[in-house]
């Protein structure tokens, strides 16, 4: 397994990147030098005030790192990720836009059921009456959700989550604190998948559901679904004012992701990554049935 776990946030940084034997140096305009070894990274978002060369790009690709660009706000504008050398790429690819439409429509409706379970997990914390309700939707999710349960279920999650602090609406086009730290964890979220699919040998643009013609991501967004909870378990801990021009804040939304996901320990790329690989399995048909985990809430340090 892949040891990389770090996210170099250097969005805000005003200052220079360069590369050096297996490792990025991040030179700041006030001085401030830190030498980080590529083989611990995972992401690096660079912001509009960083230079660098190419050289630092081709270390990091090298390194299988994703690099998000981002505005000024901290969101990502675009991506540069590595054409993983997967040994069965393009089998796999090409048996991934066969896919039937039955298996398919069973893929997405486990994606679907298990992102449902963990908004239901979260919601715990606040009301436990539509927690219960959304637990029980989940359960009836059906093969390519006909029903269309997880917008419905999206509409009661979201009214209930943040329902003490006001008529909250969940539009990432929004510049509010709550919605600005739900956009900045899901980038760094989507980060991860971009890596996971890419490393599985699938073709991120082939979406299970999501289909967007401009969209380059569809498959990564397809599978962060059911992981989406544990960022929102975070947002919902943090105080309504907090926003994600916060040091502090960012920190609290990387390690969201980075936390582990499973009982045994097993962090949320690590399972992320898993995912993927079995999905790129049940497209070759070595795989029955898409296993979907879901967000139980976060693991107690024992």
């Amino acid at each position: 397994m892949d040891t990389a776990w770090r996210i170099i946030d250097c969005s805000s940084l005003e200052g220079l990147i360069t590369s050096d034997r297996g490792a990025i140096c991040v030179h700041q305009d006030d001085g401030g030098e830190h030498r980080i070894p590529t083989a611990d990274v995972a992401v690096v978002l660079m912001g509009p005030h960083v230079s660098f060369s190419t050289a630092v790009v081709h270390r990091l690709l090298g390194a299988d790192v994703v690099v998000l660009f981002c505005d000024w706000r901290g969101v990502p504008e675009g991506a540069a990720y590595p054409w993983h050398e997967h040994g069965r790429v393009g089998a796999r690819q090409l048996a991934q836009s066969q896919l039937s439409e039955p298996r398919r429509k069973n893929a997405w409706g486990r994606l679907v059921r298990a992102k449902v379970l963990g908004q239901g997990t979260v919601l715990l914390q606040k009301d436990r009456p539509a927690a219960a309700r959304l637990k029980e939707m989940a359960r009836s999710v059906r093969s390519g959700d006909p029903e269309n349960v997880e917008a419905h279920a999206a509409r009661l999650y979201w009214s209930r989550l943040f329902a003490s602090e006001g008529d909250f609406l969940r539009r990432p086009e929004a510049e509010d604190h709550r919605n600005s730290c739900l956009n900045y964890g899901y980038a760094v979220l989507r980060a991860h998948g971009i890596r996971a699919v890419v490393s599985a040998g699938l073709s991120p643009t082939l979406g299970l559901f999501h289909h967007g013609r401009g969209n380059m991501f569809n498959l990564v967004d397809d599978i962060i679904e059911p992981f989406r909870p544990a960022v929102d378990d975070a947002v919902l801990r943090l105080d309504p004012d907090a926003s994600p021009a916060e040091r502090q804040v960012k920190q609290v939304l990387v390690a969201a992701v980075q936390q582990p996901f499973r009982d045994d320990g097993a962090t949320l790329p690590t399972v992320l990554e898993e995912l993927a690989q079995h999905l790129g399995q049940y497209c070759e048909g070595d795989r029955a049935r898409l296993d979907v985990p879901s967000w139980t809430g976060p693991r107690r340090e024992s």
